[in-house]
């Protein structure tokens, strides 16, 4: 079959999200034939240019979400990129029809995401506090739920309204520019029902958020629409919500093509915590919270099914409105065999080292560690710590590693036997493609207990990594490192120091636990995390999702001489019942069933009619 994979500053490029996990899908599943549809995020990423693609990717679309209209216009229209225009499809700016049509879409879309939810009173609520509704949804009774469904609702008449609009005639981006946009939203903003801080929101207010939405939006724009491209796949698969899933949307929405959607981290949470840290105003980032949460439960609502990389994030979708029926835990594959030598040696580590391997970022808490390694030091006074790894990109990972070596120097002073003698101060920091550090594996080995502080944590890798060394671990309880670990490892709460000293102490002491604790970890990663585990998942996703629709390529019915080809057509496709997607077909969709298959259909349809009966 042929796959849309959508991406979002992730696969191809070299550097990004998912990209790993991308290219040993692709890889493992060499019996399809993937098309990449892909979203850059930087010019520092398409700069450092594409991963070699293997023979069963076909083809490759890529479009920039970090560009000014002039730097679409002038620098990728040629590529194809886009395909209209910003003034329209032709060159030419919207006539009245068109936009009358804009201002009724938009306003639909504005409405829905400046107003508050009817029974908390505050739709913004949801984005100030982090909660995971969709734009403030609540479950809480019947006035409750119909006015979030009508909410709902003129998001997607909105929404689609605007695509089909920009496939027509192009434009978007200049209409949500326009003073047009802009009155829009105050009008939707002041109207009676808005939240409380949406309704502080000024004209500059309304500018910033009307930029933004325009970012978010720009994936309409595409020239991704047509038979020759997203209408020629047979399933689309984004790799993760939002922007990347918008694509996917419109292909089911204007060719019935179905949607999976893999999520390995919430995108809404993402959004949710990167508009905290903005200069954006308080009502811009309520609005973007709004759009935000509306996209994620069209997303949800709209895909055949929705894999989640762990249960935290399954949780969160559960809570944007995806329904459990069509959820199915996926956990991401990560390769074993580097780690092989080193699991099945049945070494537990030197008795007196904890390791900790990762990036080295805020959100690790070092801090942390490295208070609860002072207590270890009291107790034991031969331990050591070893840091293993890089700093973050840009100057906050700088920033964080020379304050753990300042807090680390302030600790342990550099202990000397004599006067004359050099010091040695217990905690170390690495990198590794060292002497003492060559590989990922040695890494894992330089240790007896390997140690994750963090206090944000989506899938920890370094975690199941460990694993497959066969150590012994220590982990702080965030994200899905309970439902990683299980019972092979300890973990205690986060920000807590002590804890994290009495659980580091009770593993360096007992090497048998230890040996214990590897093994069962091992096992369980072997069993869970394993790329062929992952591989074999989405092998039987893609059968079931492609057995529910008809062949939608003619060139895959006929052969080369133009007859039939013999089962080319699954015999379900001809068959009304239960195991079709129920509801009308989307709006827009092209019909493509053969023509004998569509005349035996009414036929059947008429025979029951008459007799009363199944026939």
């Amino acid at each position: 079959m042929r796959i849309g994979l959508l991406t979002d500053g992730g696969y191809p490029y070299a550097a990004g999200e998912s990209r790993l996990w991308c290219d040993r899908l692709v890889r493992g599943l060499s019996q399809h034939e993937f098309d990449l549809f892909a979203l850059s995020r930087s010019a520092e990423q398409e700069t450092q240019g594409w991963v070699q693609l293997p023979a069963q990717v076909s083809r490759v679309r890529t479009a920039p979400l970090w560009t000014t209209d002039e730097d679409i216009l002038g620098t990728h229209a040629s590529k194809g990129l886009l395909a209209r225009m910003v003034t329209g499809g032709g060159g030419r700016s919207y006539g009245r029809r068109e936009r009358q049509r804009f201002t009724a879409y938009f306003t639909a879309l504005a409405t829905s995401v400046c107003t508050a939810d009817a029974t908390s009173g505050e739709g913004d609520a949801a984005g100030a506090s982090g909660g995971a509704g969709s734009g403030g949804r609540s479950d809480d009774g019947r006035t409750g739920r119909t006015a979030v469904g009508v909410m709902d609702a003129q998001f997607t008449d909105g929404l689609y309204g605007l695509a089909e609009l920009a496939r027509e005639h192009g434009g978007l981006p200049a209409a949500l520019r326009s003073e047009t946009a802009v009155r829009v939203l105050e009008a939707a903003c002041r109207a009676p029902g808005t939240g409380r801080t949406v309704q502080t929101a000024t004209v500059p207010d309304f500018l910033a958020f009307a930029r933004e939405l325009d970012r978010a939006l720009r994936p309409l724009s595409l020239d991704w629409y047509d038979e020759e491209s997203l209408g020629a796949v047979d399933l689309c698969h984004a790799t993760s919500g939002g922007a990347a899933a918008l694509p996917g949307l419109l292909a089911k929405r204007f060719f019935g093509v179905p949607l999976l959607v893999t999520e390995h981290g919430v995108q809404l949470r993402a959004h949710y915590l990167a508009a905290a840290d903005t200069t954006l105003s308080a009502p811009v980032r309520a609005l973007l919270s709004n759009f935000h949460g509306r996209l994620a439960t069209e997303v949800y609502r709209q895909a055949a099914i929705v894999t989640p990389g762990n249960t935290h994030t399954r949780r969160w979708q559960e809570r944007c409105g995806a329904e459990r029926e069509k959820l199915r835990t996926v956990h991401p594959g990560m390769e074993s065999g580097r780690f092989t030598a080193l699991g099945e040696s049945g070494d537990s580590g030197p008795d007196d080292t904890l390791v900790w391997v990762g990036r080295i970022e805020p959100a690790k808490d070092l801090i942390a560690l490295l208070h609860a390694f002072a207590e270890v030091r009291k107790a034991e006074p031969d331990a050591r710590l070893r840091i293993i790894g890089a700093p973050a990109q840009g100057p906050e990972g700088a920033t964080c590693l020379a304050h753990c070596r300042a807090l680390a120097a302030q600790l342990f002073p550099d202990e000397a036997t004599g006067a004359h003698a050099v010091g040695d101060n217990p905690v170390s920091f690495e990198d590794i493609g060292g002497a003492e550090v060559p590989d990922l594996s040695e890494a894992y080995a330089a240790g007896g207990v390997v140690v994750l502080s963090s206090v944000v944590e989506g899938f920890p890798i370094s975690l199941v990594e460990a694993m497959f060394c066969g150590r012994a671990t220590v982990s702080t309880d965030v994200g899905a490192v309970v439902e990683v670990i299980g019972g092979t490892g300890l973990v205690v709460p986060p920000r807590n120091p002590r804890a994290l000293a009495d659980a580091c102490l009770a593993l360096l002491r007992d090497p048998e636990r230890r040996a214990r604790l590897g093994a069962a970890a091992r096992a369980r990663a072997l069993e869970l995390f394993t790329v062929e585990q992952n591989l074999a998942a989405f092998r039987g996703i893609y059968l079931e999702l492609i057995s529910h629709a008809p062949v939608r390529r003619e060139a895959d019915t006929v052969n080369a001489d133009g007859e039939p080809r013999p089962f080319a057509t699954p015999p379900e496709a001809h068959v009304e019942g239960p195991w079709t997607a129920s509801g009308p077909a989307p709006a827009g969709a092209v019909d493509r069933t053969l023509g004998w298959a569509a005349e035996s259909r009414t036929v059947c349809a008429g025979a029951r009619g008459a007799g009363g009966g199944d026939v």
